[in-house]
């Protein structure tokens, strides 16, 4: 038959409790943590990935619509 040592029981739940208690603090931590990265993000007036390609494609657009008035300008030039 075994015995239970009760201070060994109390220092297993002491060691789960801490345990526990240091989880909470490493998720409060990073919790604090991403929210000051989030302000300082939004304070430096970062684009978003969403708000940078739309600006890439309205450039590439506006560099193909350039060269096609381009080929058109000299195609007009060349017939005079």
């Amino acid at each position: 038959m075994q015995t239970r040592n009760k201070l060994l029981d109390d220092m297993s739940k002491l060691m789960t409790n801490a345990m526990g208690v240091a989880q909470g603090a490493k998720d409060e931590a990073e919790t604090a943590f991403r929210s000051m990265i989030d302000r300082w993000l939004a304070d430096r007036d970062f684009v978003t990935r969403e708000e940078f390609d739309a600006v890439r494609a309205m450039a590439q657009k506006a560099r193909e619509e350039n060269e096609a008035l381009k080929a058109r300008i000299e195609a007009l030039e060349a017939r005079r």
